[in-house]
């Protein structure tokens, strides 16, 4: 008896262009799909939200003279406009991400004395501040796998503070007020362009988490 002939699976549907599309027709910009190619209207998408909401934010930081902008928010503002779908762009793995490598990263800072040490390139990198950023990042990541709370930039953000580049408990605060105000940014931007980003957690299939969820699993 001939057995059945396993049917090729179904070719792959890039699901991060679906939000596009829906936006650029929302905004009777249909042209830009017409003339250009599928990777350079996303492109573009990233170019104008991660011009925006960075933008706003150290629009923010000027007004106020806080440090509402960090380079580890860079990388968040990308996933968040690249992969909004992906288990570690959701809001709550955006903030709690942040939020433990902000507190990891100042417990090092304090516990090894790391603000002790003059600070610089040669000689200032002393054996407190190489314990502090090792701790500091070994510990946002094993709490964020014990949390099951994936955000990779999280882990820039420990060093940050853990280095003392930021270390003043008011200034911390700042800094998760700003991750609270780009997430809340990418879920105006996203559910705008018809995206069903997530409220806080990410979205539950049968199958498991949408949008890089394996990674984040154990």
């Amino acid at each position: 008896m001939q057995g059945h002939r396993a049917l090729p699976p179904p070719p792959h549907k890039d699901h991060g262009l679906d939000h596009i599309l829906t936006l650029a027709e929302r905004l009777r910009l249909e042209w830009l799909l017409r003339h250009f190619p599928p990777r350079l209207v996303r492109a573009l998408y990233v170019f104008v939200n991660g011009f925006v909401t960075i933008g706003l934010l150290a629009l923010l930081a000027l007004l106020t003279d806080n440090p509402f902008v960090f380079p580890s928010l860079g990388p968040t503002a990308y996933l968040l406009f690249f992969s909004p779908l992906a288990e570690a762009s959701s809001p709550r793995n955006t903030i709690l991400g942040h939020a433990i490598g902000l507190i990891c990263g100042y417990l090092a800072f304090v516990c090894t004395g790391a603000g002790n040490v003059p600070f610089g390139i040669h000689p200032g990198i002393f054996w407190p501040r190489i314990l502090a950023a090792a701790l500091s990042l070994s510990a946002t990541g094993a709490i964020m796998v014990l949390s099951r709370v994936n955000h990779p930039p999280a882990g820039a953000t420990t060093l940050i503070v853990s280095l003392g580049i930021i270390d003043k408990p008011g200034e911390l605060v700042i800094i998760e007020i700003a991750v609270f105000l780009l997430a809340a940014q990418a879920l105006l931007i996203n559910r705008l362009a018809g995206l069903p980003y997530p409220l806080w957690n990410a979205l539950q299939t049968g199958a498991g988490r949408t949008g890089g969820g394996e990674a984040g699993r154990c």
